[in-house]
């Protein structure tokens, strides 16, 4: 049940799904899930949801952009155990200034929240050693990133 393909993110209005069991490496020695193990896991949903969007981060690293985490913010509401099975509902919110802010909640099938996250980042253009933040993202990523904020059935 570790969905990771870009056929399990899902979308509800702009709100993008990622299925996810909580595995044994995901675990510290007592079953609970690790701290750590959080981060890939928003990583994993955001490279998901772009994905689906058509956002090769292959290709964008080819071109010299890269899209860095700047902060992140991660609240536990409940801890998470081997075997648990959540879904990640993540949505890219408006920009703040150069920033693109990713909320992300961490659910169970009750729709109870285990933990939110939100992550900002910005996009870069690098040249050689030196990286400049820009504004604006070129295109295509810029239509991309306007499909993810509306969900595919807008987009």
């Amino acid at each position: 049940m570790n969905e990771a393909s870009a056929e399990s993110v899902t979308s509800s209005a702009a709100t993008w799904t990622l299925r996810k069991r909580v595995l044994p490496q995901d675990t510290d020695y007592s079953g609970i899930m690790w701290h750590g193990a959080y981060v890939g896991w928003l990583e994993e949903a955001r490279v998901e949801t772009l994905s689906a969007v058509g956002i090769d981060y292959d290709k964008l690293s080819e071109e010299g952009i890269s899209i860095p985490v700047v902060c992140l913010k991660l609240d536990y509401h409940q801890a998470l155990r081997h075997g648990d099975v959540v879904t990640l509902k993540s949505r890219l919110l408006p920009a703040v200034g150069v920033r693109l802010p990713w909320s992300c909640r961490i659910v169970d099938d009750e729709n109870r929240c285990l933990a939110e996250a939100q992550v900002d980042m910005v996009v870069v253009r690098r040249s050689g050693c030196q990286m400049q933040v820009l504004r604006r993202p070129p295109e295509p990523l810029a239509s991309c990133i306007a499909r993810v904020r509306c969900g595919p059935a807008e987009g």
